[in-house]
C-alpha cells in the first residue's frame, strides 16, 4: 500500500527529507505539494518528518482532473464507504491540492457528498473550508482522524487525481511545547524551529537502515521515539539544544558543544527537561555528552556518524544593509564555515555525512547573497550532495519577512 504525503509550507526541503531517508527510487511528488511515498506505512516514520503535514492512505486515482467528475465520482462511491465506519455521526473534511478553484466550491461539493451519505440514514457534518486544503489544526480540531472522521485529500497529477484519507497530522501542540515550554531560551541568538531542526537531522542521516523501521502495526502501543538507532549524531554549535533534544527523540545517541558555557547550560537544562516529560526518561534510552568548546578547532574524543548543525548566522538584520556593512557579517560566517569544516575533515569517519544550516541573505529581488566558501567545497575535501527530485538551490529555509535565510548544506567527506 503505497502512502500520499502532504508536504509543508516549503515542499522542497521536505520532499528533499523524504529523498533523504526512504530513497528516491521510493518518492514520486505529486503536483507540488504531495509525494507518493513506496514504503510500508507500517514502517513509515511519520513523526520524524518535520516537512510532512498529513500522512495518508492512497484510495484510488482518476483518470480525469475535471472537478465534476471527480465531485460525482465522490458522490456515488462515499455512501458505500461510509457504511463501513463504526455507527454514530460521522464528519467528513475535504482538503484539495493542486486546483484552481474557490473554497467556496470545495464546500458545495462537501455538501453534495454529505446529501449522498445522509440519504443512506446516517447523520454527518462537513468541516467548512476557509481555504482549499484544511489545516493540521482543522483536521484536529474536528476529528478527522478519529474513527467516525473521514478527511479525504485530492490532488491534481497532471491529467489525473489522487484521492487519499488522511491518517494522521502533525503533532502541532507537541512541537509548540517543545519549542515554547522549554525552560531555556534565548530569542537574541536565534530560535531554530523543531520542524526545521528535524529536517536538518534527516539531511543528515541518509537513508534509514531497514532494521531501524519499527512496525508500530505490529506493536501499535509501542512508542518508537525511544527505539535507540544505529549512530552518534554531533551537532558542534548546540546554542539552546534544539537540534538535540529532537535527535534524541528520534532515539540517536548525541554529542553537543558550544563555545558558549551559557548555551551548554541552557542545552543541558532543556535536555532534562524534554526527559522529565516522557514516561521513560530519554536519558535513560540514548547517550548525551555536553562540552564547552570552539568547534573550529576542538578535537572530539568520539568521531560522530553524522553531524547536524546549525551555524553562526551573523547579526540580525531587519532590512538588507549595503555592501560596506553586510561583508564584515558575511566574512565572520564564512571563516567560522570553513575553519570548522576543515577542522571536523579528519574526525569524520569515511564518507561521513553532514547536514549544514548556514546563513544566506535575501536581497529585494528575491535572489540571495550565498558565503563564498560554499563554492570551495571540493577543496576541502567534501562532495556536495545531489538529489534526483529537486536542486541543491532550493534548499533554502526562509519566511517571506526575513532577510537572513538559512541554507541547508548537505555534505559527505571525500
Amino acid at each position: 500500500m503505497k502512502t500520499v504525503i502532504i508536504l509543508g509550507r516549503q515542499p522542497e526541503l521536505g520532499l528533499a527529507e523524504l529523498e533523504s531517508l526512504y530513497g528516491a527510487d521510493n518518492i514520486l511528488p505529486i503536483g507540488h505539494q504531495a509525494a507518493l511515498v513506496d514504503i510500508d506505512p507500517c514502517v513509515f516514520n511519520f513523526d520524524r518528518l518535520g516537512g510532512a503535514v498529513k500522512f495518508c492512505k492512497l484510495l484510488t486515482e482518476l483518470e480525469s482532473n475535471n472537478w465534476t467528475a471527480i465531485e460525482q465520482f465522490l458522490i456515488t462511491s462515499a455512501p458505500e464507504q461510509s457504511t463501513k465506519m463504526p455507527a454514530g455521526k460521522m464528519t467528513l473534511g475535504l482538503s484539495v491540492y493542486g486546483f484552481s478553484m474557490q473554497p467556496r466550491q470545495v464546500q458545495r461539493s462537501g455538501l453534495a457528498i454529505k446529501q449522498a451519505i445522509k440519504a443512506t440514514g446516517r447523520n454527518v457534518r462537513v468541516a467548512p473550508n476557509n481555504d482549499l486544503a484544511l489545516s493540521s489544526a482543522q483536521v484536529i480540531h474536528n476529528k478527522l482522524t478519529s474513527s467516525n472522521g473521514w478527511e479525504l485529500v485530492i490532488i491534481k497529477n497532471g491529467p489525473k487525481t489522487i484521492i487519499a484519507q488522511t491518517i494522521k497530522v502533525q503533532n502541532i501542540s507537541a512541537y509548540a511545547k517543545r519549542d515554547q515550554a522549554r525552560p531555556a531560551r534565548d530569542a537574541r541568538v536565534g530560535m531554530l524551529p523543531p520542524k526545521l531542526a528535524q529536517i536538518i537531522i534527516n539531511l543528515a542521516v541518509g537513508q534509514l537502515p531497514n532494521d531501524t523501521l519499527v512496525n508500530v502495526c505490529e506493536a501499535p502501543d509501542q512508542n518508537d521515539a525511544h527505539v535507540a538507532l544505529k549512530g552518534t549524531l554531533l551537532d558542534p554549535f548546540c546554542g539552546s539544544g534544539v537540534i538535540i533534544q529532537e535527535a534524541m527523540i528520534m532515539g540517536y545517541n548525541c554529542i553537543g558543544s558550544d563555545i558558549s558555557n551559557r548555551m551548554v547550560d541552557y542545552t543541558r537544562q532543556n535536555i532534562d527537561w524534554l526527559s522529565a516529560q516522557t514516561n521513560t526518561p530519554i536519558k535513560q534510552q540514548v547517550n548525551l555528552n555536553l562540552t564547552v568548546a570552539d568547534a573550529t578547532k576542538f578535537d572530539w574524543p568520539q568521531k560522530p556518524d553524522y553531524v547536524a548543525s546549525e551555524i553562526y548566522l551573523g547579526k540580525p538584520l531587519q532590512n538588507l544593509p549595503n555592501q560596506t556593512l553586510l561583508n564584515p557579517i558575511i566574512e565572520e560566517s564564512n571563516r567560522i564555515l570553513g575553519e570548522f569544516l576543515t577542522n571536523i575533515f579528519r574526525q569524520l569517519v569515511p564518507n561521513g555525512r553532514l547536514c549544514l544550516a548556514v546563513p544566506c541573505w535575501r536581497q529585494t529581488n528575491g535572489q540571495f547573497i550565498h558565503l563564498p566558501v560554499i563554492d570551495s567545497l571540493g577543496v576541502i575535501g567534501y562532495n556536495r550532495v545531489s538529489f534526483q527530485h529537486y536542486g541543491v538551490s532550493d534548499l533554502i529555509y526562509y519566511r517571506s519577512d526575513q532577510v537572513v535565510a538559512r541554507e541547508l548544506l548537505v555534505l559527505t567527506r571525500k
